[in-house]
């Protein structure tokens, strides 16, 4: 018997869905994708302030976290996002079920492999020598994949859900199921290969 199974006995997310058999194909992201077993993604903060602390909490609250918005379409999250996580994580349950029902498969398997597919690897930075500006192509650390891959999930389930007859639960279980199979429909997925085709062009 393992440690972690030891540690964490029977821990199911929300009392549904098994962690300890989801897999993370990507190398590069296995040491940043926490798939800890926990029955409510709420760890109430203890990685703040610490360095790198962020990639030990759990995937899946991470994805509340980033969930977590105030209404306004265009605005920015400065501060504004106080009590809105347990609204947050209710989205996220209900999503998760919405993608068994269609899949038939593990909501959290489907996530991981979502950010696998939507986590670019390129990037451009800004250069500057004489006075001369230019943009030059970089590689991404893990941890960046990882947060640009949620961020360009919740920009897509936003700009989707908002002043649509669709619900927010129904935009990102789609979204999530789209990107788990590298659909080009996914709105993170289309950025991811936007990113890397600007940085493609400036190597």
């Amino acid at each position: 018997m393992s440690r972690q199974s030891l540690e964490y006995p029977n821990l199911l997310l929300w009392e549904r869905w098994d962690l300890t058999g989801v897999k993370i194909e990507d190398p590069g992201l296995q040491t940043v994708i926490n798939l800890k077993p926990m029955l409510i993604p709420h760890s109430g903060g203890r990685h703040e302030h610490r360095k790198f602390g962020k990639t030990r909490v759990n995937i899946v609250e991470r994805l509340v976290n980033e969930s977590m918005h105030f209404g306004k379409k265009y605005a920015k999250n400065t501060g504004r996002m106080g009590g809105k996580k347990q609204k947050s994580m209710n989205i996220v349950k209900t999503a998760f079920v919405i993608i068994e029902l269609k899949t038939g498969q593990n909501p959290v398997q489907q996530l991981v492999k979502a950010i696998e597919n939507a986590s670019p690897n390129e990037d451009t930075t800004r250069l500057s020598y004489g006075g001369v500006v230019y943009h030059q192509s970089v590689d991404i650390s893990p941890v960046r994949r990882v947060d640009l891959a949620l961020r360009f999930m919740s920009e897509g389930v936003r700009e989707a859900a908002f002043g649509s007859p669709r619900t927010v639960e129904e935009v990102l279980a789609d979204e999530i199921i789209q990107a788990a199979s590298a659909d080009a429909n996914s709105y993170s997925v289309r950025k991811k290969n936007e990113q890397e085709r600007v940085a493609m062009a400036s190597r």
